[in-house]
């Protein structure tokens, strides 16, 4: 199965005006072959946070954002996924930096963000999440997380067994790039699977993006490398390589 990481920029809380873009850039992806389409985090805004945008920022369930994604899905006959600040269905002040992942049907997966960024003050704006979302993406199982999750070993850990492929859409400022790509590249040779890390590119909320979005092979190889500049990367993933990795190498067995 191929995936597609599109490396984007994003225009400060313009839905309209990302939407738009981000059509064409899903397009060429679908155009290339791609079978699931990855967006950055806040794809539709920015990580607009604080009290100057606290009424700007959330979405209600089944908002713009969530119905984007539907479309696109249904349009390009491909999944789809990047996040957004949703509110929860039932009551609920805070909204969570919610993964959403639309099927070529317009079947929703949702993960919330199990660990706001507390460094810039998510946790004040965002509420957390609780639990671990993996779906089956065309018999490749996909599990999603969020960002500063990338940090936390023990959720991947826990998830491994059960997981093909590792999604990370992210907002990573170039201030702490290396530790972006030295993570993304450990989460995959610890827990021997591919992991996705969409990264945005340009700048927002007083950051700069520097891309370097990555698709890491289980045994670490880099299959894709994102430059600076707004790009899709491809990569085809196989679930017969990660058991065959894990088979060579059982290191999993000494957890």
């Amino acid at each position: 199965m191929r995936i597609a990481a599109i490396q984007h920029d994003i225009q400060w809380l313009d839905r309209e005006a990302n939407f738009l873009h981000l059509e064409s850039l899903i397009a060429s992806a679908a155009h290339g072959g791609a079978r699931l389409v990855v967006l950055s985090e806040m794809f539709s805004t920015g990580f607009a946070m604080g009290e100057k945008w606290v009424n700007e920022l959330p979405e209600p369930f089944n908002g713009p954002s969530s119905q984007f994604l539907q479309r696109m899905a249904q349009k390009f006959d491909v999944w789809v996924g990047g996040t957004c600040a949703e509110l929860p269905e039932t009551n609920g002040l805070l909204p969570g930096n919610t993964f959403i992942v639309s099927s070529p049907q317009g079947a929703l997966t949702r993960y919330v963000k199990i660990h706001p960024f507390s460094y810039s003050g998510e946790d004040k704006w965002f509420r957390a999440g609780s639990n671990i979302a993996t779906l089956d993406v065309e018999g490749i199982r996909v599990t999603l997380f969020v960002c500063y999750d990338l940090r936390f070993v023990e959720e991947f850990w826990n998830c491994a067994e059960q997981t093909d492929v590792y999604l990370v859409p992210a907002n990573w400022p170039d201030s702490r790039r290396e530790h972006w790509l030295a993570l993304l590249k450990a989460r995959a040779i610890e827990n021997q699977a591919y992991v996705v890390g969409v990264n945005r590119v340009g700048a927002g909320g007083s950051l700069i993006y520097a891309g370097d979005s990555r698709i890491f092979g289980p045994l670490g190889e880099t299959l894709a490398a994102g430059s600076a500049a707004e790009e899709i990367l491809f990569a085809d993933v196989t679930k017969e390589h990660v058991a065959t990795t894990r088979m060579n190498f059982p290191f999993m067995n000494d957890r």
